[in-house]
């Protein structure tokens, strides 16, 4: 057999499987063949040399591993509540009892009385005696089997598959027969220059060691080995994307820094530019000065100046000849794009075009006949930008705001509506963590503001219990003395949408008694609202007629009211950090000083204090992105299921960080020396790609 085709041998075939065992493993687990199998690597490992006595056994122990006699069985109750309870007697005048709730007839059947057996399993304490419920049970006379270690691999498993008796020991004899099967077809990955240049063991004897572990210290080399596989080869295809587009496609070239540029600049700027939108725009202008097409991230946290940079970057394509569109993931957020826009360019004479959903037949019949004369060259809209009447004469700038809420067939119609690709700004508001950009956008460019604009002073955040509230209020009525207005904000959880609806409700109602009518006026907002009704609320709001906005998260992004001063977060336990994070910067838009008061109750869960207490300590999106990337992980962070690149098996983000440093700056090394990897001594990295199919380069594949 060839060494690619027995790891790709469906696992049915696999001793000990079967079909019915296979249509499990690939429901539960995606464990289609050999390799999959391999890959499905342990999550913890036990300790099986030590041998607890019974009257050692503690409630502060996790597992416990006895060697004993079963003296005994009995069956207990009736129907739903019965239970085989076994007897176990140690050497040292011990008894503890083993207790079964499933599978009884099974275990009844198998238990040999008399014969020494070793128990494992998670003790459990009834009116202070212990018993351990569902234990796993060995002849001691079969217990020298060839892939027991003293490190037992534990692997995730369902209830599903324990019902093929395919728990965590089922799936480790598996594994054990495949690693026996195919040890010789595991071929090196990673060039002989990385193995020796980390002293790396080979991919043979890692996975080995991985799943059957011979010490804790063979065990950490095997899992930093195959960590840095996992993160080099995902930035080796990243990279090596990179430059072949860089290679393939030939950007619109902007020569010239023309008059409505300069202009703008000179005599339109609402502000002075930060030194870190100034660095930006320098970078954009390289990029595309450059004849090469432009793929660029631009990460600025709340209110840090993004919109000023990519209205810059659409003047210079105006400049050049060339239309620009940008596109935001609400209505809401491009119709404040559509206002911020125009608002900049009053003085000057260039139209911005708004599409969305929403707009009318006459007024898009008029937007597509001028896009396609060229006559506009600013477009702002929602994915109805990508709608295939949408064609223009010459599109050479696409911006993208909060890209991770688009799918990417979505954003490929965008680049596919011009002959020649246009140049690519993907903005985000939302701070991703340094491994996490690697990771996710590592063939894009990255520039980051983290400067705010001049005279914005830094938002006061506070942490409050319920028992604050009526200092609260007062607080609130002395804002609005001043002439701020007012934010409330409670959350809003699908599975309780109902209960929450009554929550918001409630607190209206609280918040329009406490703050009585004609010397309050309060406005709400929430999902259940029409269009129209929360566009005339929020209007309403930022035209200052009302003081105070109750509302759902449907204002994390999209309001824009500088004079608005306070943001108190309700439940502020319920949400996570980056939300948290995107609804405070909906204040400290003006000179004003502006706080964020976040309420919970006394109970919170050790993850709901760190995220309160890391909002209280810094404002810094980045920082928070961090502990966010901590908590939650990569999987569950915003807009990164839907990636594909962190289908991560071993490696861990955010404990991995200088793994992945390093396994970036391996890959840049090579590719700098080998760019299209033909050497001889890269020859297993060739064969990843075009074994992989990773170096076809398709429209989808530029994000």
């Amino acid at each position: 057999m060839e060494r690619k085709s027995f790891f790709e041998t469906p696992i049915e075939y696999l001793k000990g499987v079967g079909p019915s065992k296979a249509e499990i493993l690939k429901k539960e687990l995606g464990i289609f063949t050999y390799g999959d199998l391999i890959y499905h690597y342990p999550f913890r490992y036990i300790d099986r040399t030590r041998f607890y006595r019974i009257s050692e056994i503690s409630p502060d122990l996790q597992y416990i591993q006895i060697k004993g006699v079963i003296t005994g069985t009995q069956l207990i109750g009736d129907a739903r509540k019965k239970r085989l309870v076994a007897t176990l007697a140690d050497d040292h005048g011990g008894h503890l009892e083993l207790v079964w709730f499933q599978g009884i007839k099974f275990v009844e059947k198998n238990i040999q009385i008399g014969r020494p057996y070793i128990v494992f399993g998670k003790p459990n304490f009834f009116n202070h005696k212990p018993n351990l419920p569902h234990p796993e049970l060995e002849l001691l006379s079969e217990s020298k089997k060839e892939f027991q270690t003293a490190l037992q691999p534990v692997y995730s498993s369902t209830e599903k598959l324990k019902l093929f008796f395919l728990d965590s020991k089922g799936l480790m004899k598996l594994i054990y027969t495949v690693l026996q099967q195919g040890a010789h077809f595991i071929d090196e990955t990673l060039p002989e220059e990385v193995l020796s240049q980390y002293k790396f063991m080979s991919k043979r004897e890692a996975l080995a060691q991985i799943h059957f572990p011979s010490d804790s210290r063979l065990l950490q080399r095997a899992q930093s080995r195959l960590k840095f596989e996992e993160l080099f080869l995902i930035q080796l295809r990243l990279l090596f994307n990179k430059q072949v587009k860089k290679r393939l496609y030939n950007g619109s070239t902007f020569s010239v820094v023309g008059e409505l540029f300069n202009s703008f600049y000179n005599h339109h700027l609402p502000f002075d530019l930060t030194t870190a939108q100034k660095k930006v725009v320098r970078e954009i202008r390289q990029d595309t000065y450059s004849g090469l097409q432009m793929n660029r991230l631009l990460q600025g946290d709340v209110g840090s100046g993004k919109t000023v940079v990519a209205l810059m970057t659409m003047l210079l394509a105006a400049d050049n000849g060339y239309q620009s569109c940008m596109m935001a993931p609400t209505e809401i957020l491009a119709v404040q794009h559509y206002h911020s826009l125009r608002g900049m360019l009053k003085n000057m004479n260039i139209e911005v075009g708004l599409l969305t959903g929403s707009t009318k037949k006459k007024e898009r019949t008029r937007l597509f006949e001028a896009l396609l004369s060229g006559e506009l060259k600013l477009l702002v809209g929602t994915h109805a930008l990508i709608e295939d009447g949408v064609q223009f004469q010459n599109l050479g700038m696409v911006i993208i705001d909060e890209q991770h809420r688009f799918g990417v067939e979505q954003r490929a119609k965008l680049w596919r509506k011009n002959n020649n690709p246009p140049h690519i700004l993907v903005m985000t508001a939302t701070p991703i963590p340094r491994t996490l950009a690697m990771t996710l956008y590592g063939d894009l460019d990255v520039s980051v503001i983290d400067e705010l604009p001049a005279g914005r002073k830094p938002i006061t955040t506070l942490h409050k219990f319920e028992n604050h509230r009526l200092r609260l209020f007062g607080f609130l009525k002395e804002e609005i003395a001043r002439g701020r207005q007012v934010y409330i904000v409670y959350p809003l959880i699908e599975e309780s949408e109902k209960l929450d609806y009554l929550d918001l409700m409630n607190g209206y109602e609280h918040i329009s008694n406490t703050f009585p009518a004609p010397q309050y006026r309060v406005s709400i907002v929430h999902g259940k609202m029409k269009a129209a009704e929360k566009d005339m609320e929020m209007e309403r709001f930022k035209n200052g007629e009302t003081h105070i906005m109750v509302a759902t998260t449907v204002i994390e992004v999209g309001v824009n009211v500088p004079n608005a001063s306070v943001m108190v977060i309700e439940n502020a336990e319920k949400f996570g950090l980056s939300q948290l994070h995107q609804l405070r910067g909906r204040v400290g838009r003006g000179a004003e000083q502006s706080y964020c008061i976040l309420m919970s109750s006394h109970k919170l869960s050790s993850e709901a204090k760190i995220r309160l207490d890391t909002m209280v300590q810094t404002n810094n999106g980045f920082e928070i992105s961090e502990v966010d990337l901590r908590l939650r992980g990569p999987g569950n962070l915003e807009g990164t299921q839907q990636s594909g690149v962190l289908d991560l098996k071993l490696a861990d983000l955010a404990k991995d960080q200088q793994i992945l440093i390093e396994a970036r700056s391996c890959v840049e090394r090579i590719l700098d020396e080998d760019p299209s990897l033909i050497m001889e001594k890269n020859k297993k990295l060739k064969y990843y790609f075009e074994n992989k199919g990773v170096s076809e380069i398709t429209w989808e594949k530029i994000s």
